[in-house]
């Protein structure tokens, strides 16, 4: 069963073209994205400008401490969203207005922030590669006023997304070929939703139930009907009878609101051999999927599709493999990261300037926190392979030569330009060929440990 065979199942689909951005669609009414952001940023940049440090040079990097979960890999996904909400980036009169009223900037910041627009570099992992702890996964380098701002927006994407997507991925990993529908939109908020769309279409979800994913980034649609559909008519075989008639004999047909068996026959009976699919969404899955299988072959439906919804997750996917199903519905487990919400990084200055300028080198920063040490100095990433298979992913001062593996930092941003978007099928194709590139205990679902090791050439802080 494929993707487009899904599309067939689930009807109606749509989709339209689509790159990674989604532009004027996210953010709360008519605000652009600067106050998607935290109070203490706000005054850093109020008491930078007081010192001069302002308008020093400046390298954040986000990065994981570690995978959550025992996770043996993460996917980077948010990247083309982030860039969307950099670029949105804008203090207008109601932001500024909302700042002066609040006390939380005075009249110097109000200044600054008023023709704010970031004008330098961004690097980062291309979308649906995946990633390992320690691994800058974006590097964020111009003035700190101008950079700094930028923490919260950036985590709050990428920690949400990458969760998303890592989840996802496991998904479709344990689904083994059969193609997934995300439909957790009822399960999350509601922006949080189209995101999440996005993220689990990467890591190789068919379509989402959400319009305005399909609608903002192009992801194919998908859906019939639900149980309200069944109890609002009659009977169940006029709700069919109707459904079939407007959709067409190839739609799926809800069969478990009341007896499962007899909802098949009389899903048969009003549709034909040539129904699309049925719908399961309760009950003890493996033992019912088997027996409906059977019962659709009786009567002559042996093309008829079966689908499986109702509170799945990557563990529930993998244990009905030899199941006769051919695709799933995950809700709930996909836009909560199957247990694990957010991807754990961080948003961490590691190298500045020593004036209170644009020139002169870069001078190596890091905390010294118990449990929450740094590694200070702008980082580049490659990762090596020995016969196509990952075999550790390496962290270096420079940028990598021939000889040091697959560059992983691409710009993004060019003195403040966005040179990096990509359609979203370029960001899914890398997806699937990265995995390819893990060893095979990455894939697995239990808990591990990272699929490479993270080195850390020289080995200094």
């Amino acid at each position: 069963m494929t993707a487009d065979d899904l599309a067939s199942v689930s009807e109606p689909a749509a989709s339209r073209p689509g790159t990674s951005s989604g532009r004027a669609e996210e953010g709360p009414g008519a605000l652009g994205t600067a106050l998607l952001t935290d109070h203490y940023e706000v005054t850093m940049l109020r008491a930078a400008l007081r010192s001069g440090a302002a308008q020093r040079r400046a390298v954040f990097e986000v990065f994981a401490r570690h995978l959550p979960s025992g996770r043996r890999y993460g996917v980077v996904a948010g990247t083309g969203r982030l860039l969307d909400a950099v670029e949105q980036f804008r203090f207008g009169p109601d932001e500024l207005d909302f700042l002066r009223g609040s006390g939380v900037a005075d009249d110097a910041t109000l200044r600054y922030l008023k023709s704010y627009r970031f004008a330098g570099d961004i690097w980062g992992f291309a979308e649906g590669d995946c990633y390992f702890p320690g691994s800058p996964i974006l590097v964020v380098q111009g003035t700190f006023a101008e950079a700094c701002v930028l923490e919260t927006l950036a985590l709050a994407v990428l920690n949400h997304d990458c969760a998303i997507a890592s989840a996802a991925s496991r998904m479709v990993t344990a689904a083994d070929g059969r193609p997934l529908i995300e439909m957790g939109s009822r399960r999350t908020h509601e922006l949080a939703a189209v995101a999440s769309a996005r993220a689990a279409y990467i890591a190789g979800f068919a379509s989402t139930s959400n319009l305005r994913a399909g609608y903002a980034y192009g992801v194919p649609t998908s859906g019939t009907s639900a149980h309200s559909f069944t109890l609002v008519h009659d009977s169940e075989r006029q709700a069919f009878s109707t459904q079939v008639e407007a959709l067409g004999a190839g739609t799926t047909l809800l069969v478990d609101t009341y007896d499962v068996a007899t909802a098949v026959r009389a899903a048969v009976a009003v549709a034909g051999p040539g129904l699309g699919a049925v719908r399961i969404d309760s009950g003890d899955l493996p033992v019912v999927a088997r027996q409906v299988r059977s019962l659709l072959d009786s009567l002559g439906a042996e093309r008829t599709r079966i689908v499986l919804t109702g509170d799945l997750d990557e563990y529930s996917i993998a244990a009905l493999a030899a199941t006769p199903v051919d695709g799933y519905g995950v809700g709930t487990s996909l836009v909560t990261g199957s247990g694990v919400p957010t991807a754990a990084l961080v948003y961490k200055l590691v190298a500045r300037a020593d004036g209170n300028g644009w020139a002169g080198p870069l001078r190596p920063v890091a905390k010294r926190s118990v449990g929450k040490p740094g590694r200070g100095g702008r980082k580049w990433a490659a990762r090596r392979s020995e016969d196509g298979v990952a075999v550790a992913e390496v962290v270096t001062e420079s940028p990598p030569g021939p000889g040091d593996g697959r560059a992983l930092l691409q710009q993004l941003v060019r003195s403040g330009e966005i040179i990096g978007r990509e359609p979203l099928d370029t960001a899914r194709s890398r997806h699937r060929e990265m995995l390819a590139e893990l060893p095979a205990h990455a894939l697995r679902l239990s808990r591990g440990y990272p699929a490479i090791p993270t080195i850390f050439e020289p080995d200094g802080e």
